[in-house]
């Protein structure tokens, strides 16, 4: 599953409640919380959203609007180093408001429809929960209560992105983006750094940000599966080892295919007969790699590829730009 209130995805905070001693915004950070022996004017640094001590009848809460429509299948709530100032509990609701300003639903959001995925849960300090989702309609927005008030490190809403048909209008989009709905399906390896990084729109921030495999000690080389949101047919391809210079792969290539129907799991030993996208390509260190049309071995739609790396290092970002076929279309192309 994607992290769908991830920073990189473009969510945000539209409101909160209250963060007196620590900014909301810091619970969306992929990263895992830290904690450091320091104060600013308002009391001791915290790496999450904290709020202060109410003194009332009433909770905090903030409301986040995600990046792209999603549907939520679990949550993690991490009260990773808030140990004596962690709320007792926590609930989480969604709402579906599309077209509306952010202006607007901070104005009117008491007067929504507000479905439940997590009634009021118990929480534990410096504990990372995980909690299923009782809902999985499509939602734009997701408000975090916490009862009374205190600190949470990191907030992760675990689901897909919904595919949106305006993308089929669309020429030379990066096909593979999770912002258009791909993810990462299975990996050998990622000892270093997740495949699901090199699916990111923006340039990696650093090495930690791409896709890096341990060093291989025996023959084979590693790979990567990555499904993308519907069929594509593609023009071009970017690779980006930015950040890899003495643990970049020598080389790589990509597999393809059009999968009609699978589980993630038979994906693996269906891998091995895909045809090649594009052939073994020699690599060089922190540098973006171009390929056009002229390399591609295949001009009809596909649904996965492989993406194989010699014999094993790192790279941050790989994009297939082309263009999402329709349903109604696919027979003619396949």
């Amino acid at each position: 599953m994607i992290n769908v209130t991830s920073l990189d995805l473009g969510t945000k905070i539209l409101y909160k409640s209250d963060e007196f001693f620590a900014n909301a915004e810091r619970m969306l950070e992929e990263t895992e919380a830290v904690f450091k022996d320091e104060y600013d004017d308002n009391g001791h640094w915290m790496d999450g959203w904290e709020t202060r001590r109410r003194r009332d009848s009433q909770n905090d809460f903030c409301i986040i609007k995600l990046g792209s429509i999603s549907k939520i299948n679990s949550f993690v709530v991490d009260t990773a180093h808030f140990k004596g100032n962690y709320p007792l509990a926590v609930s989480i609701k969604a709402c579906f408001k599309k077209d509306i300003s952010d202006e607007d639903m901070v104005k009117n959001h008491e007067s929504f429809e507000w479905k439940e995925l997590l009634i009021q849960s118990d929480l534990k300090g410096d504990t990372k929960h995980d909690f299923e989702s009782s809902c999985q309609d499509e939602i734009t927005h997701i408000r975090v209560d916490i009862f009374p008030d205190g600190g949470i490190a990191r907030f992760k809403a675990l689901g897909t992105i919904c595919f949106d048909e305006k993308l089929y209008e669309e020429e030379n989009i990066n096909v593979i983006s999770m912002l258009n709905g791909a993810r990462a399906v299975s990996t050998n390896n990622e000892f270093f750094g997740s495949l699901k990084n090199i699916l990111k729109e923006k340039d990696a921030v650093n090495m930690g940000d791409g896709w890096e495999t341990r060093r291989r000690r025996e023959p084979g080389f590693d790979w990567g599966i990555i499904e993308l949101a519907k069929p594509a047919i593609i023009d071009n391809i970017m690779l980006d080892t930015n950040f890899f210079k003495g643990n970049f792969p020598d080389s790589f290539s990509i597999c393809a295919a059009f999968v009609k129907e699978s589980t993630d799991n038979s994906l693996v030993p269906q891998s091995i007969f895909w045809e090649e996208l594009i052939s073994t390509q020699k690599l060089q260190m922190d540098n973006k790699h171009y390929f056009d049309k002229s390399f591609l071995l295949q001009n009809r739609p596909i649904t996965h590829i492989r993406v194989n790396i010699f014999p094993d290092g790192g790279i941050s970002r790989l994009k297939l730009f082309g263009k999402f076929i329709k349903d109604i279309e696919l027979k003619d192309l396949i």
